[in-house]
């Protein structure tokens, strides 16, 4: 993988607890990393035949590894402003130069 085909700039975030100032628990994120990755969209090739289990799976994502961060699946993926929910996580050939994430979109749903 080049990093020439690296084009995105992404967030790696994950939730944390914070109390506010009434004493109440909420919700917030915190950046742990921005990189740079490769992007590639679910479409009809024979990699993304071969990742039928991963059916949930919308978009690819493949970035170098990053020393002293490991990436969990209750992190998410911010990239152009939308919010990515990271499903798999592969070191890959096992070399620990590259990590791929398989992540599907979270679409809002107004209620």
């Amino acid at each position: 993988m080049s990093y020439g085909k690296m084009k995105e700039f992404i967030d790696i975030v994950k939730p944390i607890k914070v109390r506010d100032k009434a004493g109440f628990l909420g919700e917030s994120i915190e950046v742990v990393v921005s990189v740079r990755a490769y992007k590639e969209g679910r479409h009809a090739s024979e990699k993304w035949a071969n990742r039928a289990t991963f059916s949930e799976a919308t978009d690819l994502f493949r970035f170098r590894s990053i020393p002293n961060v490991t990436i969990t699946n209750e992190m998410s993926i911010i990239c152009n402003g939308s919010n990515y929910e990271i499903t798999s996580i592969e070191d890959v050939k096992g070399r620990g130069m590259y990590i791929e994430v398989l992540a599907k979109k979270v679409e809002a749903v107004n209620g």
